[in-house]
């Protein structure tokens, strides 16, 4: 026979959505896509507060774990920050097109157009160029020359 070991109270290893007191199933809080830091934490103290105390956890496992996450969080971190960094790149680049001529090429018609760099303008998606009546994503520029055509 199988030894279960029992279950501390007020623990229940089973999913189950919170109802509310008027009958409706609705969760709580949403969850969380990635695990952060902080959901690292807690389940590190719930672990450490459930273990069971005739074979404790493993300290270097607990360093390891702890190694881990400080890595992931710097690593996060640095991606922040070259993100951070390529946005910046991009404005300069784009806001240093103004008054030179571009070529592009659409890539939803395929056509192209060639025409001096008016404005910049900063979207969400990215710089976007205004040549002209048209607004050319930087991406979507195939050619730089020094002035404008003649």
């Amino acid at each position: 026979m199988t030894n279960i070991p029992s279950v501390p109270a007020g623990f229940s290893p089973v999913m189950t959505t919170p109802v509310d007191p008027a009958g409706s199933s609705e969760a709580v809080r949403a969850p969380k896509k990635e695990l952060d830091k902080d959901a690292f934490l807690n389940l590190l103290v719930t672990q450490m507060r459930y273990q069971d105390p005739s074979s404790p956890m493993d300290t270097s496992q607990m360093m390891a774990q702890t190694t881990q996450m400080t890595t992931v969080e710097q690593l996060t971190t640095l991606v922040q920050s070259s993100q951070a960094a390529f946005a910046s790149q991009q404005h300069l680049s784009s806001s240093a097109l103004v008054g030179r001529a571009v070529s592009w090429a659409d890539a939803a018609t395929g056509a192209s157009g060639l025409g001096t760099v008016t404005a910049v303008r900063f979207a969400a998606d990215g710089p976007v160029l205004r040549v002209g009546d048209a607004d050319v994503p930087l991406a979507a520029v195939s050619g730089v020359a020094a002035s404008a055509p003649a």
